[in-house]
Order: C-alpha cells, then sequence, then structure tokens
C-alpha cells in the first residue's frame, strides 16, 4: 500500500471506529484488505474475505474501450468485454453476499469492495446512480446501506 493509501485506511479507522461496528467483511483483493486493516486492528476484529466482493472482471485481458463497457453496462447489464462478467452477473453475487449480512445477525457490518460492484449495488437501488455515480467515487469513499430495497433510498453518503 502507499502511503497516500495508508493515510487513506488510518483516516477511515478514525471516521468509523466509534460506530457499532461488529463484524467486517472484504474482497479477497490485498488492497482492500489493507484498506480495513487499521479499523479491524482498532476493533479487535478480524476481517472476513468474501470473494462474492470481488472487482468486477471487465474482460479476460486488458481492453481500451474499458471504460465504453463498464459506461454502457449501467444501461445493458449484459453487457461484457472480451471474457468478462457482466452487470448483471456481479451484481447477483453482491447482493446474494450484502443481502446475507443485511439479514443476519449483525448490528453494523462494514463491507469492503470496489468500485465497480459498488457502483452497480448503487445504481440497482437508484437508477440515476450510473457511471456518473461511479466517476464520482473517491478512495476511501463510505455508504451507509439501510437495506436492499430498490426505490426506497437504500443508501446515503457518509464520507469520502
Amino acid at each position: 500500500m502507499t502511503d497516500r493509501g495508508l493515510r487513506q485506511a488510518e483516516a477511515l479507522r478514525d471516521f468509523l471506529v466509534g460506530q457499532p461496528i461488529d463484524l467486517i467483511v472484504t474482497s479477497e483483493y490485498l488492497r482492500a484488505r489493507q484498506s480495513v486493516a487499521p479499523l479491524a486492528r482498532a476493533l479487535g476484529l478480524t476481517p472476513q474475505v468474501d470473494s462474492r466482493l470481488n472487482e468486477r472482471l471487465l474482460a479476460a485481458t486488458p481492453i481500451e474501450n474499458w471504460r465504453d463497457v463498464l459506461r454502457g453496462s449501467f444501461d445493458d447489464p449484459d453487457l461484457r468485454g472480451p471474457g468478462g462478467e457482466s452487470a448483471r452477473e456481479t451484481l447477483s453475487r453482491a447482493q446474494a453476499a450484502l443481502n446475507e449480512l443485511l439479514n443476519g445477525r449483525y448490528r453494523m457490518p462494514v463491507v469492503v469492495t470496489h468500485g465497480n460492484l459498488m457502483s452497480l449495488v448503487l445504481h440497482s437501488l437508484d437508477g440515476s446512480f450510473g457511471y456518473a455515480g461511479w466517476e464520482s467515487l473517491s478512495n476511501p469513499d463510505v455508504y451507509l446501506l439501510d437495506n436492499m430495497k430498490p426505490g426506497q433510498s437504500a443508501f446515503r453518503r457518509k464520507w469520502n
């Protein structure tokens, strides 16, 4: 992790440490695990890894038009780059993981994931959160997700 990334992770810790967090679940990607490590240490929690929170694979190999694929997938959930994952597939696995957490016994689970996956979840809850919403994300970015029911103001930006 870069020095800047470490500072961001520490700022995230400072922002969240007073909350009643009782579970941390993260993507298996190293940068996600490192981003939440300071918070986990401060809370005495061991993050659980869930590969369903991994970032979307737009294509099997790098493609020049990746932004076009990303932009288009907010309107066409079956759009994918060569050998990649569609928005529909990404959203399906993400929603399964999130629904388990929201319907579980946890008071305030923290989920650490990645921009495209998070944007697709937010877009599924509010269709106006699309490519521009993805572009507006910062690292880290914190959203509070109250439920998974579309059209019910289920999320709000808490910090960025």
